[in-house]
């Protein structure tokens, strides 16, 4: 019986450990060893409660993935909707940072899953953090629909389309920049929001 209500508390200690390993680097490769560790708990709890790492990486993905996010700039109706989306992204583009911060981050990503072949359990990480990007757009996008603001239909790619926008300009973040280029962001961001929240039709 003690064994079982400690249960609860180990599986959300593994947990909260793996996503805060995520938050700090998105390329950590949330090793058995190494979630262990920072959970402070045996291997053995952590293969207990996620056999293998994929599921531990698809459990902690999903957990983060239903987080609201404070003060959720898509919920201020004192902005327009395509100023309330802008400022979204926004969010999104700020975990990259400028200068050296997104140089270093983009220098991560491409020794993590680049420049040799990342092995499965890699790829699965780099695709379950891809799609945890993504629902984030369509989880805005779906408001803006609700509300009447943009037409409904093709909600995924649309965000298909704006994490495709992000990636270019967070890409553009870490390469030598002209000292413009940060300032046209917007002006790029609102061109790619005009053509994602107009009418939308899949071939």
């Amino acid at each position: 019986m003690n064994d079982q209500a400690k249960e609860p508390g180990t599986r959300d200690k593994i947990l909260i450990a793996a996503a805060t390993m995520l938050g700090e680097d998105p390329t950590a490769r949330l090793s058995v060893r190494a979630v262990a560790a920072r959970a402070q708990v045996s291997t053995g709890s952590l293969r207990h409660f996620f056999p293998t790492q994929r599921e531990l990486i698809d459990t902690v993905v999903a957990g983060m993935n239903v987080l609201d996010i404070p003060d959720d700039p898509i919920n201020d109706q004192a902005l327009t909707p395509a100023e309330r989306l802008l400022a979204c992204l926004r969010l999104m583009l700020a975990q990259v940072g400028v200068g050296e911060r997104a140089r270093q981050q983009w220098g991560a990503l491409y020794d993590a899953y680049v420049v040799s072949p990342p092995s499965d359990d890699e790829a699965a990480t780099y695709r379950a953090l891809e799609r945890m990007g993504r629902y984030r757009i369509e989880r805005w996008l779906a408001v803006l629909v609700e509300d009447g603001a943009i037409p409904a239909g093709g909600i995924e790619q649309r965000a298909r389309f704006l994490a495709t926008v992000l990636t270019g300009l967070m890409t553009e973040r870490a390469l030598p920049a002209e000292p413009l280029r940060i300032e046209t962001e917007t002006e790029t961001l609102r061109l790619a929001i005009h053509a994602a929240t107009t009418a939308w039709t899949t071939a």
